[in-house]
């Protein structure tokens, strides 16, 4: 990680005052390359690259991904105050075919569908962290997926693939997973939080239906060690459930209409404080606010707008790493 740190920010550097929006590849063997659009970023780099995004907007057209890559953005939340350079904004669908096990992204806001298997294709030991994504694809066989403090708004189908991970995310219901471990996460939903969910694990979640009126699971819910959730509505597969007797106004910090959302706050508040610790996703001490990836960004620069007697261009920055 310390080599990846530093390649990253010397081709941070490099970008500073040329192009903007530059895209840095740092190869397997610590190379840096330097590309305009994310299309040459995907085509030129080699497999097993790092692909570094800082902040700005970046189009993808709709290809599917045939290598290993994993891609870095410099966050989602347009409300960090710290990175000065924005969000980074993936404006398409990110679509990862044969040849991607191993791939992973992280700190991306991206418009459209992040897609693991695409073309029928089996990707295993994926990771997507820290994102917020329109909707997220897990085609069957892919196994050994993780799904780790994302928002996801909206439709989230695992198409029965077995092995997923899915923690501490923000997201609407789960449909069609067969022997995942679904722990810690937020689920907003009309109707039910579930549907067809099998032979998993259902631990500490928090259940949030806009509607007030619910059923568990929508299909298929068989075979599941379901304990320790939160919700308003009871129950019967969760015998150990946390039952709410309040409005979600009453109990979270911004409920905001329940909208999965940076905007939203579901910190609990007043007596319901008691909960944080043990349900959704700030429980096991996780700071899951913070979103960032484990890459270099720039929290304050300076270019002045020309070189001066000596033709030196006087730039400063300062650095941080994220998580």
């Amino acid at each position: 990680m310390k080599k990846l740190f530093f390649s990253l920010f010397f081709a941070i550097l490099a970008t500073i005052g040329l192009y903007a929006q530059q895209i840095s590849v740092v190869s397997p063997g610590g190379a840096t390359s330097l590309y305009r659009t994310l299309q040459e970023a995907f085509e030129g780099a080699d497999p097993g690259s790092v692909i570094y995004l800082p902040g700005g907007t970046f189009s993808i057209p709709q290809l599917s991904i045939t290598k290993k890559l994993t891609i870095f953005g410099i966050g989602h939340n347009s409300y960090s105050e710290e990175n000065v350079d924005g969000c980074t904004v993936i404006n398409g669908n990110l679509r990862f075919a044969n040849g991607t096990n191993g791939s992973s992204v992280m700190g991306c806001y991206i418009t459209g569908a992040v897609v693991i298997g695409a073309d029928r294709a089996t990707v295993n030991d994926f990771l997507l962290k820290y994102c917020n994504i329109g909707e997220l694809n897990v085609n069957d066989p892919c196994l050994g997926t993780v799904i780790n403090q994302n928002y996801i708004r909206g439709k989230v189908d695992f198409c029965n693939s077995s092995e997923i991970v899915y923690t501490y995310n923000i997201s609407t219901p789960i449909n069609n997973c067969n022997g995942g471990t679904i722990r810690n996460n937020i689920f907003i939903y009309n109707d039910a939080p579930f549907g067809n969910v099998n032979n998993s694990i259902i631990k500490d979640n928090i259940m949030i239906s806009t509607m007030d009126s619910e059923d568990g699971s929508e299909g298929s819910f068989n075979n599941n060690q379901v304990f320790g959730n939160m919700r308003k509505i009871d129950w019967d597969a969760d015998p150990n459930m946390i039952k709410i007797d309040a409005n979600w106004d009453d109990v979270f910090v911004n409920y905001n209409s329940g909208a999965v959302s940076p905007v939203s706050d579901f910190h609990f508040k007043g007596d319901y404080k008691q909960y944080e610790s043990q349900v959704g996703v700030y429980a096991g001490g996780v700071d899951f606010d913070k979103q960032l990836a484990p890459v270099p960004y720039i929290v304050a620069k300076h270019v002045d707008e020309q070189t001066d007697a000596s033709g030196k261009l006087n730039v400063k920055i300062r650095v941080k790493a994220g998580q």
